[in-house]
């Protein structure tokens, strides 16, 4: 497993290089931007990019927001780095397509687990099928690609692991911390408020079909079992 670590901070990047290493994944280093996102296109290319959100000439959410709209590299997934604890900045950080937050100072441990649980995550779904049907709605995983009624919706990569969380559990109660650990990868690290914000823009973006995704008022939320429940 190959990670690109984007890290201005010489010392710090050498650091986690060691540690990674030791545990036995390929390293890649950058110290700016520029130098990351052609690093995240050479072959071969990244299983992960722990980037951080502070660099000299382009800010890691600029870098994350090109990664993600270049074909090659828009499934890498990323861990966002960076010395910010602000919920605001981790809320910036998913918008634009991080897969995880991780906040200065870190233990490398930490670091290492959560490079661990990202890779778990990314690769449990590989013997889904790629294309998903329900009503009114398609999705196609390996794409990141969605529709409702054939006319392609404009999703995040955020908003996209979270319409594919709940189709792939149609009929299951999901609660906010569940999707916040399954979708956001992280244990409480942002607030539940942040689920409901991003399930109401969901909803706004898929229309009427957004009544597919049902709200469990105190428990979290359910996505329709069948697609004639929504319009019952």
């Amino acid at each position: 497993m190959v990670v690109l670590i984007i890290e201005d901070e010489v010392d710090l990047a050498t650091t986690v290089e060691y540690n990674l290493k030791s545990e036995g994944f390929q390293v890649r280093l950058a110290h700016s931007g520029r130098q990351g996102l052609a690093a995240a296109t050479t072959d071969p290319l990244p299983d992960v990019i722990v980037l951080d959100l502070m660099l000299p000439d382009l800010s890691g959410t600029e870098i994350c927001r090109r990664i993600r709209d270049q074909e090659r590299t828009r499934e890498i997934p990323v861990i966002m780095c960076t010395a910010k604890g602000e919920e605001i900045d981790r809320v910036v950080g998913f918008e634009v397509g991080a897969d995880d937050y991780i906040v200065k100072p870190f233990s490398v441990r930490e670091l290492v687990l959560r490079i661990r649980a990202l890779l778990r995550r990314v690769h449990r779904v590989e013997g889904e099928p790629s294309l998903i049907r329900f009503g009114r709605l398609k999705i196609d995983r390996d794409a990141h690609r969605a529709w409702v009624d054939d006319a392609e919706i404009g999703l995040t990569a955020l908003e996209f692991r979270l319409l594919h969380a709940f189709m792939s559990r149609k009929g299951r109660v999901q609660t906010r911390d569940a999707l916040l650990s399954d979708v956001w990868g992280i244990e409480a690290e942002v607030t539940t408020r942040t689920v409901d914000t991003h399930v109401k823009r969901l909803r706004e973006k898929l229309g009427d079909a957004g009544a597919y995704i049902e709200t469990l008022r105190g428990v979290g939320y359910r996505f329709k079992d069948q697609p004639e429940e929504a319009s019952a």
